[in-house]
């Protein structure tokens, strides 16, 4: 097999744009630029005069994220797909036979985000853009979470309780390598799942799903279905006691769409006082039946509200939305790009549906 020459790479790369590269649509919708300034505070780089292989470019890095966000990968992977796929190597500026960032390379970028605290001023950043472009958070706001797995740790019970009660046990105390593979800050949670009844009246076995990880808490404008706030959590934590920390002041319209676990009388009142309407589901009176007005209404609110679950459906579907890293601040970090990927990519959407015929 011949190697490759200039014109055969460009034909190649001229018949995937017929086909619709996303990464090419990407790029132009989007200025990488602007993430510049946030990049270089949060990453430093020497000034070369210790010699040297020239460090990558901070915007280039950071597009590699964006790539291992929108699909899931691990760094090894995403070092193998940067040197497998022209579509990538397009998407990230570099020609054929250019150097790509190694899998220790990508993993040290991302370690100077955790370090730096840089993803909320990254999500902002692109924020600010979306504002700019006319994209303002619209209509009310939907709140939700979902839980984003983490690597299963396999824990002895007095490691377990170790742990809970914020301490490190006494047998990694000596064992820094081991230490250093235990996520202390996931925690597992089970998710239970109502079934329902069979055609011919008789009750099925109701559903509990063990999950560890971290919970993505998420507000998002109901008008574009952009999200506008989030934060992390462990994965056992209640959702309901975030809403003061989700709620976006700047959007337009006062409506506020949850389901049951935000619904308290302290979340209630704080919604009240601060000029928020709440539009959330109401919980079935203990031991009754629910009123049938109590049912239509919560009916009506899930129209609206269960659009929220989109934004789930396509991280944990297409993106393939989990957690590799060890602790809590990375996985804000890596939870946090994942947000910032799914705007871009529902920005890429909204674009073409405004883009006249």
């Amino acid at each position: 097999m011949k190697a490759p020459g200039f014109f055969d790479v460009e034909e190649c790369l001229a018949g995937l744009s017929k086909k619709g590269d996303v990464l090419e649509h990407l790029n132009r919708t989007i200025d990488f630029a602007l993430f510049r300034p946030d990049l270089e505070r949060a990453v430093p780089r020497s000034n070369g005069a210790k010699g040297g292989r020239p460090p990558f470019d901070h915007v280039l890095m950071f597009k590699v994220l964006i790539l291992q966000a929108m699909n899931g990968l691990g760094d090894e992977a995403t070092e193998y797909f940067m040197r497998d796929r022209l579509t990538w190597k397009r998407f990230l500026g570099l020609g054929i036979s250019d150097p790509v960032p190694d899998a220790n390379t990508i993993w040290t970028f991302r370690e100077h985000l955790t370090k730096a605290n840089a993803i909320k001023a990254l999500f902002e950043r692109f924020d600010a853009a979306l504002r700019d472009a006319g994209y303002l958070a619209m209509s009310g706001q939907l709140l939700d979470a979902t839980i984003v797995a983490a690597p299963k740790q396999r824990n002895t019970d007095g490691e377990k309780a170790a742990i809970k009660a914020g301490t490190i046990p006494d047998a990694w105390k000596d064992k820094p390598a081991k230490l250093r593979q235990k996520d202390r800050d996931a925690r597992w949670t089970v998710k239970y799942s109502k079934a329902k009844p069979r055609e011919d009246g008789q009750p099925q076995v109701d559903l509990a799903v063990p999950s560890f990880g971290y919970k993505n808490h998420v507000s998002a404008d109901r008008a574009h279905g952009l999200i506008r706030k989030w934060l992390v959590t462990d994965a056992a934590a209640h959702d309901g006691a975030r809403l003061h920390d989700l709620l976006d002041k700047t959007n337009t319209a006062s409506g506020v769409w949850a389901d049951t676990a935000y619904r308290s009388e302290n979340n209630e009142t704080f919604m009240a006082k601060n000029g928020f309407v709440s539009q959330v589901h109401r919980k079935k009176p203990k031991g009754k039946p629910m009123p049938d007005r109590t049912r239509k209404a919560n009916a009506l609110k899930s129209m609206v509200r269960s659009k929220i679950e989109h934004i789930f459906a396509h991280q944990k579907g297409p993106m393939a939305a989990i957690v590799r890293t060890i602790g809590k601040a990375r996985a804000e970090t890596k939870i946090g790009m994942i947000n910032l990927a799914y705007n871009m990519r529902r920005l890429m959407w909204l674009e073409r549906k405004r883009a006249p015929a």
